[in-house]
């Protein structure tokens, strides 16, 4: 985000500054945007030549930053910038419809898209449990798994999570991508969209987070062979993970006919206490999204 908004101010600038210590030839002045999930907004301030110094020329700038930035978040708050009539900001906006905001996640532009479909919920929004996979389709297993990992971590908000870019497949189309959300719209679910196919990057967008995955994604998850044969890499990847955080429930899965849940797996001692065992009794419901698909033709 940081560098597209920094290719954005290279396209955007021309000659032109603040003032310096030696006398500019070009104009001063300042470029602010701010995007938010369904608009651009940009706005360029021409500064009148020789009025203020360096240090005034920067307050003013600032203040209007803290503005735009109050505005775009809602946030009544009272702050005069100092700019005077001949230096009205000449302005735009940009509205996002949700096809371009999906196109923006699945072109790597924004990092996710998300989608609240029941009432908002007063809690801890900076920590989610969040169950990921591909839902195609979206069963009673997925909601119930969700219902009974979020009982275990009542601290979080409950989100399913789909990956727009898939590790060995092309990306989901948008049309894919909507009708993918559509169930969740029917169900009253919360759903995020992000680019992000791997756990350890999951893990850096959703820090302090609970992720419910099967006992055979933790088997993959602890297994060198995904990390090229290097043990010390996977290790390595996964503390950064739990650095952040990050948690494991992990729900049983059938695996080559034979029930496993994660008592059933070999757990490095340095990791141990970042995975959580979902218990058999509390969930266990052999149903897949695979299998349900060749049921119904798919």
């Amino acid at each position: 985000m940081s560098l597209a908004a920094y290719n954005r101010t290279l396209k955007l600038s021309g000659p032109g500054s603040l003032a310096s210590s030696r006398p500019k030839h070009g104009d001063h002045r300042f470029y602010v945007s701010t995007w938010t999930h369904n608009c651009l907004r940009t706005s360029h301030v021409t500064l009148s030549k020789g009025l203020r110094s360096r240090e005034e020329e920067d307050e003013v700038s600032s203040c209007f930053l803290l503005k735009a930035i109050a505005d775009t978040c809602r946030v009544s708050a009272t702050i005069q910038s100092g700019i005077q009539e001949p230096e009205l900001p000449e302005e735009s906006t940009e509205q996002f419809d949700e096809d371009q905001e999906l196109q923006q996640v699945i072109d790597g532009q924004v990092c996710m898209k998300v989608y609240h479909f029941p009432a908002p919920v007063e809690t801890n929004f900076n920590r989610k449990v969040i169950l990921p996979g591909s839902f195609n389709p979206l069963h009673e297993g997925h909601l119930k798994l969700l219902e009974v990992a979020s009982s275990m971590y009542d601290d979080g908000l409950p989100f399913f999570e789909i990956s727009a870019i898939n590790a060995d497949k092309p990306p989901l189309s948008i049309a894919e991508i909507k009708r993918r959300v559509e169930q969740f719209r029917k169900a009253g679910k919360n759903v995020i969209i992000s680019n992000q196919p791997y756990f350890y990057k999951k893990a850096e967008l959703f820090p302090g987070s609970a992720f419910i995955i099967g006992a055979d994604t933790a088997a993959r998850l602890v297994n060198p062979k995904y990390y090229g044969g290097d043990y010390n890499r996977m290790l390595e990847i996964l503390l950064e993970c739990k650095s952040t955080g990050t948690i494991f429930l992990v729900g049983g899965r059938m695996i080559e006919g034979v029930f496993k849940a994660l008592e059933d797996l070999v757990i490095p001692e340095e990791l141990s206490d970042m995975f959580i065992s979902i218990p058999e009794e509390k969930f266990r419901m052999d149903i897949s999204s695979t299998e349900l698909r060749k049921s119904q033709g798919l």
